[in-house]
Formats: structure tokens, C-alpha cells, sequence
């Protein structure tokens, strides 16, 4: 592991400012490492990863004053991290240039559009996102890393590894509450297990405060159809661990009513998993219809339920899509092109005067 770079040699600084797990500080450990390589760049904040390349909160207030080659680049994804960049440049007289990512596809709230005015770009993650900013933006999406999300060498060998029946298994994976869709996957599945005698269902992920309740009803409704053995509630695994437990999956479902961006799909799609999802977030400039999965609307059982069906009964159509899933990625969604088109932003706004 390479040790942290010198403050003083730092050209980019991307912030993340929230201790908890979140979507967002995944995403910062994902890329970081990956664009260090290219870029001069360092995350701060309170519990990341050793193997990111970081200089600490404190550095901050000390280091020069000018970047390597005159300015910085502070690039921040939540409004803390918009505020404590506009402190560091307006109170501490640090030359940066400021860099928000936004992913959001709602209309933001005041102190929201303030902040993203008073930045020197914007990045969108998708083009939906893009369209509720009052600003231009770069569209940028995320990738994955497509080497360690990859179709398995021994899928029945992997379920038994894992403890799971042979059959085909359909996935739903990430946060248990109803934002995310959960109770509409467990609708869907108990109509379609019941008719499907040798299929499986995962349910996997955490349900956090008042949706622990949610999740136990959802639990109960499941054994009422005696599907307890069959649809399965798994633990949230560990960010290392997690491709497994896509790649023994025959479809993925993503059935969320609210979503920023979702990196789901991708992750089960490089996998060579296909995907039915709502048509929310960005997953509509994710899953190509009828060649890499399937749309439906969020919140619509029937459409779901059909969907997922009209796969699992054509075995031929499913080998195709999960095919084309994995080409799909490996073509358009790197997280190695992703970090390659942050870095051109930078050095952009580096060059900008």
C-alpha cells in the first residue's frame, strides 16, 4: 500500500464528510484509489479506508495556500462538503476551484441551488439528474469495476459454496423500505414462486430504525405463503464479498420507486445477470429493454410480476440478455472510464484561469 501523499502535492481534494456508509462514500473509495494513478488526488475525512490515498482534516487548514500548479480542485457531492469548500476558499483564502457532483433527480431546495451557484462546475450522473439543475453540467455516469464483477466460472458450485438451493435464484439487493421497493419485490415473487416449484428468491440487504418493522411484515406475509424456505431474507455481506452473491443469480430485480442513481444493475449486469427495473434513477440509461433485461413502472406488482416471468419461462431469451448484460458494461460502464472522465474535469478547471 502506497503511503499517503504529501498535502503539498495534492492537485484534487474530494471530500467526504459523513462517517456512515453511504452510497456516496462508496463511491469515493471506489474511485479514488483508481484516479490517484493518473492525478495527483487524495480523499479526507473521518473513517476511510487505509488503501485510499488521504491526507487528513487538518491538513487542511494548513497546507499552502496555492495548489502544484496554482489552483485546486475541491470536489464535493453533498452540500456540507459544497460549504466547506467555499470556507476553505473564501474565509482561508485557499485557491480552489470547486467541483460538485450531483445525483438528484428531484428540484433541489434553496440552500442547494445557492451552493451549486457558487460552484465552478457541476457534474450529473445521469442525464435525468442533469435535467433538474438550472446550470450546465457534465454527465458523467458511474462504472464498476468489471474485473472483480464478473459471470462466475462455476455457478452451481458457487450456490452450494453459499449455502443456497440449485434452482434459479432472482436477487433484490441494497437497503429493506418501501423508498426501495422491497414489498413490491416480495409481491412479485410470491406470485411467481408459487407456480415455479424449483425457483429461489434473495432478498438481501438492511433494514435501519422504522424499517425494521416494514421488514418483519414483509417477512411474515412470505411464511403465510409458505415460501420461507424458498424467498430468502440474507444479511447485508461485506463491500468485498458481494459479487458472489450477484453471481449466482439467474435475474435481478431493482424495484425501487425512488432512486438517485443505483448501482445495482451494473453490479449484476457485469455479472452477466440481466435486470428488471422501475423506470426511476438512472436505470432507464442503464438496462437496454428487451436485450440486457426489462423496464416496468415502480410501484406495479402486475408489471413486475409479468416481467420477471415472461424471463424465467424462456431459458434461451435469458442465456441471450445475460450475455449481452456482461458485453453491455464491459462497452459503456468501467468505473476505469468513469475516474479517466473525472480527471479530464479536473484538469479542465486546473487549466481554467
Amino acid at each position: 500500500m502506497a503511503p499517503d501523499p504529501d498535502p503539498k502535492a495534492v492537485e484534487v481534494i474530494a471530500p467526504n464528510f459523513k462517517r456512515r456508509l453511504s452510497g456516496v462514500t462508496a463511491t469515493v473509495v471506489r474511485l479514488v484509489p483508481l484516479q490517484a494513478r493518473d492525478i495527483a488526488i487524495a480523499a479526507t475525512g473521518p473513517a476511510l479506508p487505509p488503501h485510499v490515498p488521504q491526507i487528513r482534516l487538518r491538513d487542511l487548514l494548513t497546507m499552502p495556500r496555492r495548489g502544484p500548479s496554482g489552483a485546486r480542485v475541491w470536489h464535493a457531492r453533498r452540500n456540507v462538503e459544497m460549504l466547506g469548500g467555499l470556507a476553505l476558499k473564501l474565509l482561508l483564502r485557499k485557491r480552489l476551484k470547486l467541483l460538485f457532483t450531483s445525483a438528484s433527480q428531484r428540484h433541489h431546495s434553496g440552500l442547494t441551488r445557492a451552493l451549486i451557484a457558487r460552484m465552478d462546475g457541476v457534474v450529473a450522473t445521469s442525464r435525468k439528474t442533469a435535467a433538474y439543475l438550472q446550470r450546465d453540467a457534465t454527465v458523467i455516469l458511474h462504472g464498476i469495476d468489471t474485473d472483480t464483477f464478473q459471470p462466475p466460472a462455476d455457478k452451481a458450485r458457487l450456490k452450494a459454496e453459499l449455502g443456497l438451493p440449485p434452482g434459479p435464484l432472482i436477487g433484490c439487493y441494497g437497503r429493506i423500505r418501501a423508498q426501495k421497493g422491497t414489498d413490491v419485490f416480495v409481491e412479485a415473487m410470491i406470485t411467481v414462486l408459487q407456480s415455479r416449484p424449483d425457483m429461489g428468491a434473495i432478498v438481501m440487504g438492511r433494514a435501519t430504525g422504522q424499517h425494521q418493522e416494514f421488514e418483519r411484515g414483509l417477512q411474515d406475509k412470505v411464511a403465510q405463503a409458505g415460501l420461507a424456505e424458498r424467498l430468502l431474507f440474507c444479511p447485508e455481506v461485506a463491500t468485498h464479498d458481494i459479487a458472489r452473491w450477484y453471481q449466482v443469480l439467474d435475474l435481478f430485480v431493482a424495484p425501487q420507486r425512488w432512486e438517485g442513481f443505483g448501482l445495482t444493475p451494473l453490479e449484476a449486469m457485469a455479472c452477466g445477470v440481466p435486470v428488471v427495473a422501475t423506470t426511476v434513477g438512472a436505470f432507464e440509461e442503464l438496462v437496454v429493454p428487451d436485450e440486457t433485461g426489462h423496464l416496468v413502472p415502480p410501484g406495479d406488482v402486475a408489471a413486475m410480476t409479468s416481467a420477471v416471468a415472461a424471463l424465467l419461462d424462456a431459458p434461451d431469451r435469458l442465456a441471450r440478455q445475460s450475455g449481452a448484460a456482461r458485453k453491455h458494461m464491459v462497452e459503456n460502464f468501467r468505473i476505469e472510464d468513469e475516474a479517466a472522465a473525472l480527471n479530464a474535469v479536473y484538469r479542465a478547471l486546473l487549466k481554467d484561469p
